[in-house]
């Protein structure tokens, strides 16, 4: 039986707990292969600080562009060594069939960039659009959804953990 689904059948779990701090991956290997292929197209966007990162880099001073300046030059490089640290993670981590939650929580920071830098692209707002299939950005929408279902289920698999903690 494939790991995948029918649209008649619920999507089997990808992340669940199994044990304190231990969480099961279950990522069938066409979506395996899709987070590899976007791990490294967001490393080259983090790397080269592209616009469509914005988000991974929040300001802190809006109304002053001067202190705004310098919390990116104190703060930038610091922020973009953790999300390549999360993607570096992920990509070791990829092939496992078991995460513990140091891992799961990096996960979580790479799923959560590329959702961010995916919505900046799409222009994603609280509510997604309701598309045709022929519709050239349908691809990109779905990707988006799958990567914040597969957010949904790592926070409730660690939020188990957290609540016990």
């Amino acid at each position: 039986m494939s790991e995948g689904y029918t649209e008649l059948e619920e999507p089997k779990p990808r992340i669940s707990r199994v044990g304190a701090g231990r969480f099961a991956l279950r990522l069938p290997r066409p979506e395996r292969l899709l987070l590899r292929s976007l791990l490294s197209e967001l490393q080259q966007l983090v790397e080269g600080r592209d616009p469509t990162t914005r988000r991974l880099f929040p300001p802190a001073y809006h109304d002053d562009p001067e202190k705004e300046r310098e919390y990116q030059s104190l703060m930038g490089s610091e922020l973009a060594a953790s999300r390549l640290s999360a993607i570096e993670t992920v990509r070791k981590t990829l092939n496992e069939s078991e995460l513990d939650q140091q891992a799961l929580e990096r996960w979580m920071e790479a799923i959560n960039s590329l959702r961010l830098v995916l919505g900046t692209r799409l222009e994603a707002g609280e509510e997604l659009p309701v598309g045709a299939p022929d519709d050239p950005d349908a691809p990109a929408y779905a990707v988006y959804e799958y990567l914040g279902w597969l957010m949904e289920q790592a926070v409730q698999a660690i939020s188990v953990d957290l609540a016990q903690s």
